[in-house]
């Protein structure tokens, strides 16, 4: 790998672990996958896990697994349904409240890193990014890996 680029994963990988993992630090924050989760329940009320596990592209245990701490948790509720079927899922309010505050956060720490930062700057930064995600979501379709999944749960 051409030194420009190792350089430009290892940013990377310390932006998103910046983003992700720095957030647990906090009481009550969100794991990036709890986000996630939430986020998609939010997004897909009556949901059920097979929805999850087909969005996300992982094994039902994972999204089972995930769902779990967040039901003990308080921040998402099963509602009666036929469990062949799976339980429709909802947020509870605390749920939205922890998701509402978490989005809030990282909203704040993105705006705290981008301050002080021009209008072009933004729209160049903006610009890169999207190009960035084309091409890995380019790659991604092309190349497709069974295990990937449970790393994003």
């Amino acid at each position: 790998m051409p030194a420009a680029v190792g350089e430009v994963y290892d940013e990377f990988v310390n932006l998103v672990r910046y983003l992700t993992a720095g957030e647990r630090a906090h009481d009550g924050a969100l794991s990036l996958a709890q986000h996630s989760l939430l986020g998609y329940i939010a997004r897909h009320p009556g949901c059920r896990a097979t929805d999850i596990s087909d969005a996300f592209g992982v094994n039902r245990s994972t999204v089972s697994r995930q769902l779990r701490s967040c039901v003990d948790a308080g921040w998402v509720a099963a509602e009666p349904g036929p469990t062949r079927l799976g339980h429709p899922l909802n947020l509870t309010d605390h749920g939205r409240t922890v998701l509402a505050d978490t989005v809030g956060r990282r909203h704040d720490e993105v705006r705290a890193g981008l301050a002080g930062w021009d209008q072009d700057e933004l729209d160049r930064f903006v610009h890169l990014l999207r190009r960035f995600r084309h091409g890995v979501d380019t790659m991604s379709a092309a190349t497709t890996d069974p295990n990937d999944g449970d790393a994003r749960a």
